[in-house]
């Protein structure tokens, strides 16, 4: 596989901490299959390069994704390989959704796993399971997305079916890659405590024994006005830890290491 094949992006984040292990960098994909009505990166949606207008002042706009190559990419990964090494850390493909652009995906996983870094994929895993079988052999971490564990609700919000994600989670288990699924718990749509009994059916189903719990926030609400669309959750309370004491205490009951 060539190492100049491209991809569009819109944004590179180094010196996380959130997104795997140790110190990393980030690199967001453009395009996402899940139209979320929560999604705090609205932006990532449209595999197409936008424009986000401040209505405050007509003159300002900034322009979302561009057009990166594989090796342009690495240059700016390796400046920061020391950070990587010494912190157990590596590179998270963040997106929107990496698994929609999978030959750069592929591409960019392979030239990194050749330098020894570690390589982690946040993904919502609604993909074919022929390009996730693929793609995630070169990934050492999958941060694996779950919205809801009913399939109609799931359509509801997202757009689409929980069904080849749950498929794509259970392969990932089975075949003993390191998987951390992660659901944004949203109000009044997978945040009561019925719900978290039947995400902790769909973990045990699968195999897993740990959730990262994200707490609702508005953090993406002025992107909506810039982007000129409708943000669902105007004027919802964001939730803190310390509201879903209830909600984690029921994963912890039944064996399931919930974290925030």
């Amino acid at each position: 596989m060539k190492k100049n094949i491209d991809g569009i992006i819109f944004n590179i984040q180094k010196f996380s901490i959130n997104d795997g292990p140790g110190i990393r960098t980030v690199v967001f994909f453009k395009g996402c299959p899940l139209k979320c009505q929560w999604c705090a990166n609205p932006e990532s949606q449209d595999t197409k390069v936008q424009i986000l207008w401040d209505e405050k002042n007509a003159h300002k706009f900034k322009s979302k994704g561009e057009i990166k190559t594989v090796d342009e990419i690495m240059k700016i990964v390796l400046q920061d390989l020391p950070f990587y090494e010494e912190s157990g850390g590596g590179v998270t493909l963040s997106g929107g959704e990496a698994l929609m652009q999978p030959e750069f995906a592929l591409a960019l996983l392979k030239e990194l796993k050749s330098k020894n870094i570690h390589t982690a994929i946040e993904t919502t895993g609604f993909v074919s399971h022929e390009i996730f079988q693929h793609v995630i052999k070169y990934s050492d971490l999958l941060l694996f997305d779950i919205k809801h564990w009913n399939e109609s609700k799931h359509k509801e919000k997202t757009g689409v079916s929980n069904v080849p994600i749950l498929k794509n989670m259970k392969y990932a288990v089975e075949i003993g890659k390191e998987v951390l699924p992660r659901l944004p718990v949203i109000p009044n749509y997978n945040d009561s405590l019925e719900d978290a009994e039947n995400f902790i059916k769909c973990l045990k189903q699968v195999g897993l024994k740990r959730i990262q719990l994200l707490p609702f926030h508005q953090f993406g609400e002025n992107k909506y006005k810039m982007l000129g669309r409708k943000y669902f959750y105007s004027g919802v309370k964001a939730l803190h830890p310390e509201d879903l004491k209830n909600f984690q205490k029921i994963f912890i009951d039944n064996e399931i290491e919930a974290f925030f």
